[in-house]
């Protein structure tokens, strides 16, 4: 087992930060997520055509790259660090299953880019369902894939800015099964578990950092806020805590690619500890910066809110604890 990154997983961590920070820093994550679309598809053309993202892990003869669940890991802390407005997030677990279901029919389209796909556990709320051309709806039984031209669409207000849901009513919607079979639908949902926990780790990062940098300029009663005490001991927390997790999210990838016999266990610890400690994460970053931190003009809310969103995304930490408990038969 080696938890290391690679020096192409580095390369490649370091090439996506580039990109993001040139092409989407979060002054234009701000823009993005209030213009007409919710983001940039040109942004989403460059991440398709210069870095092939969409089809990272997507086999070679479907198009795609042939890269594993800890190259997708490492992209997808970065677009958690950055922010990143859009269906990348729905997406990457659409590529996922299927992948994992070996679906021949959609997998060449998302390798070029072309097609939005997104993924549900209900019609209520489905992240970026007002333009995906694919929805694929996990029912608990199965997965379908639904045509997003046959469905009815009505926008709701979510949480997180930077990801629009919507409402779809399906009606006589085309739909197709992708997969029944059940031992392929739980691997599904615990590789999707742990690409999210790769998102969250990207947040907590991005959050310490900058907390960190607030604190060594921002003066209180003539002192920097980092020399108190209790600051110094809170950051000290959201250290444990981004060490703690990057430990998880390379084990829980790891054990994606290599050893599928301690996937369910690494998935339900990613999501059980990622989802909890990203929103202390991002809420103690939110209150470290005071006054500040509340006002529209600050990106901390932001953080605070993709913290929120992702923690309940599937399903809240507790549910993952419960099935961690029953794995482990304790």
């Amino acid at each position: 087992m080696k938890l290391v990154l690679s020096q192409e997983q580095q390369d490649l961590r370091a090439a996506v930060r580039a990109f993001l920070a040139a092409a989407s820093p979060l002054s234009q994550v701000r823009a993005d997520m209030e213009s007409a679309d919710g983001y940039s598809r040109e942004v989403y053309a460059r991440l398709s055509g210069e870095l092939g993202l969409p089809g990272l892990i997507v086999a070679e003869e479907y198009g795609g790259a042939g890269a594993g669940q800890a190259e997708l890991a490492v992209v997808l802390e970065e677009t958690g660090a950055a922010l990143l407005p859009g269906p990348f997030l729905a997406q990457s677990l659409a590529a996922i299953a299927l992948t994992t279901a070996d679906d021949k029919e959609l997998l060449p389209a998302i390798a070029e880019g072309g097609l939005v796909v997104t993924t549900a556990s209900s019609t209520d709320r489905v992240p970026n369902g007002m333009d995906a051309s694919v929805i694929l709806l996990d029912t608990g039984d199965a997965l379908l894939a639904v045509q997003g031209s046959d469905v009815r669409r009505e926008a709701r207000e979510s949480l997180d800015l930077t990801r629009r849901q919507a409402r779809i009513t399906l009606g006589g919607a085309a739909t197709r099964v992708v997969t029944d079979d059940p031992a392929t639908l739980a691997v599904i949902r615990d590789r999707q578990a742990v690409a999210l926990a790769a998102e969250q780790l990207g947040v907590i990062r991005a959050c310490l950092e900058a907390i960190v940098a607030y604190a060594k300029v921002r003066v209180a009663f003539g002192r920097y806020i980092g020399s108190y005490q209790g600051v110094k001991h809170k950051l000290a927390d959201m250290h444990g805590k981004l060490e703690q997790g990057e430990s998880i999210v390379r084990y829980a990838a790891w054990a994606a690619d290599e050893s599928p016999a301690d996937l369910p266990e690494a998935a339900a610890l990613a999501q059980a500890y990622l989802g909890r400690a990203c929103f202390e994460v991002a809420r103690d970053h939110l209150l470290l910066h005071g006054g500040i931190g509340f006002t529209w003009e600050h990106d901390a809310h932001l953080y605070y809110k993709r913290a929120k969103a992702d923690e309940v995304l599937l399903g809240p930490p507790r549910d993952h604890r419960v099935r961690l408990a029953e794995l482990l038969e304790l």
